[in-house]
């Protein structure tokens, strides 16, 4: 694909990125895609993949209370618990408000952990990364932001999501839908949004002003970025995923170029699914 190829011109000192279609099959892939990249908050959804998987196997289930009062698994896992941004401190009650939560992650990592009786990095290696030969991929740290991986792992999970083998469909669909609808909030790097939309640890692009997807992403789009200027997007109506890792952070030089690039991709694409 050579819309990939634009990566050569962002500031950075280097950056690798693939596209995977939902079949699976990689549609184009460039730069280092075996080098490893600390992953910042695209870690989330691992983690929230893991969580799934917890439930699924009946350790947990979503609506049962963690972390704050009254306070559930899905409350953690949709931004909605009410927990401070990095701190452990509550600021507003269950549901009411969507507030970016480092701390709810971490919260939830120790929730499936104490539930599993297994250490949160050790049940996301048997429960994600093992089945899905994410071998250069670890979690050593916070459930929130402290993964590393590659491109070649991290499209082998973006294949799952679209197709998934380790999740039922309908798990994995309820995780891209919106969760707790119509509430307002900041979605870090872009302001205030309002709804600022979110499912079960993926943010939701709908109709989000300004975003970090493309302006022809289709409101289905979700997935994550992160402050070490990563990001992972799904887009259904796409048919695919992309994933581009970078070693520099996040800042404005992403706010200008992850928006064409992404639009490039999708017009390699073929654009949306008609």
């Amino acid at each position: 694909m050579q819309s990939l190829a634009l990566i050569e011109n962002w500031p950075v000192p280097t950056a690798a990125a693939a596209v995977v279609r939902a079949d699976g099959t990689v549609a184009g892939a460039h730069g280092p895609t075996g080098n490893r990249f600390p992953l910042a908050s695209v870690t989330k959804p691992l983690a929230a993949y893991a969580a799934l998987v917890a439930y699924e196997e009946g350790a947990v289930e979503l609506d049962e209370p963690a972390g704050p009062d009254g306070s559930t698994v899905r409350h953690l896992l949709a931004h909605t618990s009410g927990l401070a941004f990095d701190e452990h401190r509550v600021t507003a009650p269950p549901g009411n408000r969507r507030l970016y939560s480092n701390a709810g992650f971490e919260v939830l990592g120790d929730h499936i952990a104490k539930a599993t009786d297994i250490p949160f990095a050790e049940y996301l290696r048997q429960a994600v990364l093992e089945p899905l030969g994410m071998t250069s991929t670890t979690l050593d740290g916070s459930p929130a932001k402290d993964g590393v991986s590659t491109v070649d792992d991290l499209v082998r999970f973006a294949a799952e999501v679209q197709a998934p083998r380790l999740l039922h469909p309908g798990t994995v669909l309820e995780a891209m839908s919106v969760v707790h609808p119509g509430l307002s909030g900041v979605l870090p790097g872009y302001g205030h949004q309002k709804p600022n939309d979110w499912g079960l640890g993926f943010e939701i692009r709908d109709g989000k002003s300004p975003h970090w997807t493309g302006s022809a992403s289709s409101p289905r789009t979700f997935g994550h970025f992160g402050q070490s200027g990563t990001f992972l997007w799904i887009d259904p109506d796409a048919g695919a995923a992309c994933v581009a890792l970078t070693d520099r952070a996040f800042g404005p030089w992403a706010v200008e170029a992850w928006p064409p690039f992404t639009d490039a991709v999708l017009a390699e694409l073929g654009g949306r699914a008609h």
